[in-house]
């Protein structure tokens, strides 16, 4: 699961993408917000944090921006504000959680989980496809009950397709989310994973294939 992390301030954000890290997540930090407009524009995140306190605009104006555009990714915000104006202004505006700093990373990554169950089912559910199944809380994937041997990307991969199983996923998504803007991605590493995923999943008996939409990106469908 991929989210972004919006914190200007290193002493907070570097900890936090540590123990979210060793927690599962994947991270990506924004440090402004002109940097976090970027980071939504080309990643498909499961969920926002959001810091108040940035250097270029008030975090508000930019969770006010997400909303009026029809941006639904739930945004949990982090702030040294703790009136209750301001609790009532931030949620009033669109954020799904608020909490105050300093806080505990066990309690973050608890609520972060809750909003992911009440709004998009992120957390604690299968996605299935064929006789694949992927355990989104474990990620891991089964076939009849027997586990596969996937590498990270290569999990990545499947539940970015089994999220839009019978849809076609965008080359460039792919890319945003296997590699980050910062990945180091040459010419053909979305190819190689696609490859070696099929591969598995043939090898597997799953009764589901990867198709490739030349020029666009790539689907996953059951097989008859």
């Amino acid at each position: 699961m991929r989210i972004l992390l919006i914190e200007d301030e290193d002493a907070v954000a570097m900890p936090l993408v540590d123990a979210l890290s060793r927690r599962g997540l994947t991270v990506d930090r924004a440090r402004t917000s002109e940097e976090a407009e970027a980071y939504l524009e080309a990643i498909d995140y499961a969920a926002v944090l959001l810091d108040l306190g940035l250097p270029d605009e008030d975090g508000i104006s930019l969770l006010m921006r997400m909303r009026a555009r029809g941006d639904a990714r739930p945004v949990l915000v982090l702030t040294a504000r703790g009136s209750i104006d301001a609790r009532i202004l931030g949620l009033n505006e669109g954020a799904d959680e608020y909490m105050v700093k300093p806080f505990d990373v066990d309690e973050l990554y608890a609520r972060l989980h809750a909003i992911l169950r009440r709004r998009d089912g992120y957390v604690g559910k299968s996605l299935r496809c064929g006789a694949l199944e992927f355990d989104v809380e474990t990620r891991m994937a089964y076939v009849e009950s027997q586990a596969l041997s996937l590498s990270v990307r290569e999990t990545e991969l499947l539940e970015l397709l089994l999220r839009r199983a019978g849809k076609v996923v965008p080359k460039r998504i792919v890319e945003d989310q296997l590699f980050g803007l910062d990945g180091d991605l040459g010419s053909n590493a979305v190819e190689v994973y696609v490859h070696r995923l099929r591969k598995r999943l043939e090898d597997s008996a799953t009764r589901v294939r990867i198709e490739t939409v030349r020029g666009v990106g790539y689907m996953i469908v059951p097989v008859a």
